[in-house]
């Protein structure tokens, strides 16, 4: 195989691992050589089901997952295993000399998580936490309209929503309700998003105080709905809400001092060939009776299909990856960025379970 094609491991058969299937599929520098679960039947029939759907010229083989990272014709490991058991088998992987692309939240904890940093550090080895909205062509854009000093003006406040309605299988069974699974529930699998969207505004500037609140959880301890306030330097805060209880919803909202802009779709494009957003000045015009609002909506948008093609944003951060798998040059913003995400999670959870009280934005002891 050329050595500017990075071969791909998965390890875990999880629904998201489909989409990265995919994505691998479509990245013209990867390849997927084998699948890994507990049960190497379970494998052989996820991988099937995927092969029959979305096939590799060459298809995958199953195994289990000691026998996946002892394999040569293996580069990167994609591991999407529940948070719970995730730093033994990204430490095993980054020993093995794999590199590693590692499902959100990357760990309990920030100190689980710098286990896994040092393990891949250690080992000369890519970390990257699977956000793939941070692969959308959309951002650059973003990034220069928020910057331009006119649309946005000063930048003063980041409000965010993902949530989804859960139905009774999912809140009674789903491993994402599990305390030993996944114990940071939608805050983990959902608010890790809305954080990261902020620190990306910000430039990865930490907050510096920040308060977050359980709104629900179960009987286990685990969050079902959450929210928080950061504020940062400059006289800047954010705010978002996650929830396995609202209906599906993935805006994202940015103002300051001249106008704003907002995000129907920031974590996952609405279906179609376009990724978009919406600025505006709105002016507000009072003379005698008269009192009008105006608004002056701008859309930009970015030609990328939402998902499952070659412009996705999943599969250019297959191919961002693999190339940086290959190149032998890693970057590091990544695994500095998954950090500074884990750690603000992390004082968000603590301010909670202290009443919503202020704490330190970057307060988990951990060196950034």
């Amino acid at each position: 195989m050329a050595s500017n094609i990075c071969r791909w491991g998965i390890l875990g058969a999880a629904n998201i691992a489909r989409k990265n299937w995919k994505a691998i599929r479509l990245a013209e520098n990867a390849a997927l050589t084998v699948v890994a679960s507990r049960e190497p039947a379970r494998a052989k029939e996820w991988l099937d089901a995927n092969q029959s759907e979305c096939p590799f010229p060459t298809a995958p083989v199953a195994c289990n997952y000691e026998e996946l990272l002892m394999r040569p014709d293996v580069d990167a490991v994609y591991i999407p295993l529940p948070t719970g058991i995730r730093r033994e088998w990204v430490v095993k992987a980054a020993n093995a000399g794999k590199h590693v692309l590692c499902e959100k939240p990357c760990g309990p904890n920030a100190t689980e998580l710098l286990a896994m940093l040092d393990a891949c550090n250690a080992k000369n080895v890519q970390f990257m936490d699977g956000v793939m909205f941070m692969h959308s062509k959309r951002l650059p854009l973003l990034r220069s309209v928020l910057d331009d000093n006119e649309t946005v003006g000063q930048l003063r406040r980041i409000t965010s929503q993902f949530s989804f309605a859960a139905d009774e299988g999912f809140l009674k069974g789903n491993i994402r309700v599990s305390r030993e699974m996944e114990p940071l529930g939608a805050l983990g699998d959902l608010g890790w998003y809305n954080i990261r969207f902020a620190l990306w505004v910000m430039k990865y500037s930490l907050p510096t105080k920040v308060s977050g609140r359980v709104l629900t959880e179960n009987t286990s301890g685990v969050p079902m709905e959450f929210s928080a306030e950061l504020f940062f330097p400059g006289g800047v805060s954010a705010s978002f809400y996650c929830s396995f209880n609202t209906e599906l919803q993935q805006w994202a909202h940015v103002s300051g001092t001249k106008g704003s802009i907002a995000l129907r779709d920031f974590v996952l494009p609405y279906y179609g060939c376009e990724a978009e957003f919406v600025a505006d000045r709105p002016v507000f015009n009072v003379k005698g009776t008269r009192y009008h609002w105006e608004s002056h909506p701008k859309r930009y948008a970015v030609t990328e299909y939402s998902d499952g093609s070659p412009d996705a944003a999943e599969t250019n951060m297959i191919r961002t990856f693999s190339g940086l798998a290959m190149s032998g040059k890693l970057d590091s913003t990544w695994p500095d960025i998954a950090l500074k995400t884990q750690v603000v999670l992390d004082a968000c959870l603590a301010s909670a379970r202290d009443g919503g009280a202020l704490v330190d934005g970057g307060a988990c002891a951990v060196d950034l």
